[in-house]
């Protein structure tokens, strides 16, 4: 049985054609112009690539610094000891630990939204692995998580930073900003997403690499965006 619209929805579903493909400035114009909610709603981009996760070598999985950042206030929680320790707590870092915060994970207090972690803490990180895995939260040097320059580290989380991977069916998705953004900011956000997913393109993929994509709210249906034009983004 086919699941009844809410009447919010129905609405929004009468504001535009959502069969129609849309280019990458005018689904951005289209997509904001469906903010109802009574909060900011993220703005979200999601992609199905032409790749098998299953192969190692077709595993996209990264990092991109928005030029403008997300709209969220992110908490950064770092894994170092001494003068690395000292270094994230002066980059802003939230939490700051080794073997105490390893407990307050095991206890369940998971208060930040990234883990940075010195390479030589790799070892006692991993005694949280199972949980901080799932959360998609485990510390990993394609993300630029497993690093020694804390500092950096530190302030690309704080400035926009989001954290990508493929899941099983090829699909990739990432907030790129708020509803409240200029349609410009929005782009510049979307636009290096894109060319970093690019960049990555496997040499192994076949067939066309972004086989579909949309843009969507919070709480709103999807538009659909030109995937050829996102290929051509360089």
């Amino acid at each position: 049985m086919k699941k009844k619209l809410s009447k919010r929805l129905q609405g929004l579903s009468k504001k535009l054609d959502f069969e129609k493909v849309y280019g990458m400035e005018s689904a951005i114009d289209a997509v904001k112009s469906l903010a109802s909610a009574k909060f900011d709603e993220s703005v979200e981009v999601a992609l199905r690539l032409g790749v098998d996760p299953r192969h190692a070598d077709q595993m996209i999985r990264g990092a991109v610094v928005l030029p403008h950042g997300t709209g969220k206030k992110v908490r950064v929680a770092v894994f170092a000891k001494d003068l690395k320790a000292d270094e994230a707590r002066k980059a802003g870092a939230d939490v700051v630990g080794s073997d105490d915060l390893v407990e307050s994970i095991k206890g369940g207090q998971i208060d930040f939204d990234i883990v940075i972690a010195t390479p030589d803490m790799m070892p006692l990180v991993g005694k949280v692995g199972r949980i901080l895995g799932p959360k998609g939260i485990m510390p990993n040097p394609k993300t630029g998580t497993v690093t020694a320059d804390i500092s950096k580290a530190v302030s690309n989380a704080k400035s926009g930073q989001v954290n990508f991977r493929v899941d099983k069916k090829g699909n990739i998705h990432s907030a790129i900003g708020k509803a409240s953004f200029e349609s410009s900011k929005l782009l510049d956000n979307l636009v290096e997403f894109v060319k970093t997913i690019n960049r990555l393109k496997p040499s192994s993929a076949k067939g066309k690499y972004i086989r579909s994509s949309n843009l969507s709210l919070t709480m709103s249906p999807a538009v659909k965006v030109d995937s050829q034009e996102l290929m051509d983004v360089k």
